[in-house]
């Protein structure tokens, strides 16, 4: 059974219609080709509203399993896409940024300015990818092929998270 997934893009320009949302279409692509069913994908404005209130209402819907964002994550005033994500969550999951994080950081050292967080809300994973096309390809690389275990586990499919031995 597929993993449901939610995109959304945050991009003020890209909601206002001034901008292609590139970053959306290649989450979608990549999760598909690993078997994910992507529910709804859509383009949002930048800030805490109205992100937060689109990710509680989808995870306690239960509308996706996953919900990926992209954009938001950096500097800039606008970019609170963190802060609206750790207001909807109940739990953390910190390790799938730290990985993605690590991941590129071999790659360019500006990695260390994603603010990105991974959360949980109910039985929905939340992660924060960047904004452009070209690191949400690397960071999805680096998280994709674990992803399907942690998603078992937290919608109850599969029960125990360690193997012994390893």
């Amino acid at each position: 059974m597929a993993y449901k997934i939610a995109v959304i893009t945050l991009s003020d320009k890209g909601a206002s219609g001034e901008r292609r949302d590139e970053s959306g279409p290649l989450i979608r692509k990549m999760t598909e080709a690993e078997g994910y069913e992507v529910v709804s994908a859509e383009i949002l404005p930048d800030g805490i509203e109205p992100l937060r209130g689109r990710l509680i209402e989808i995870c306690d819907r239960h509308t996706a399993d996953l919900i990926l964002t992209t954009g938001g994550t950096g500097f800039s005033e606008r970019d609170l896409t963190p802060e609206a994500t750790l207001e909807a969550a109940e739990r953390l999951a910190p390790g799938i940024s730290e990985a993605m994080r690590l991941e590129s950081l071999k790659i360019t050292k500006r990695a260390m300015l994603s603010r990105g967080v991974s959360v949980i809300r109910k039985r929905t994973l939340i992660i924060n990818l960047p904004g452009s096309p070209k690191a949400v390809k690397e960071n999805l690389e680096c998280i994709l092929d674990e992803l399907s275990h942690g998603l078992g586990i937290l919608c109850g499919k599969e029960s125990e998270c360690g193997h012994p031995g390893k």
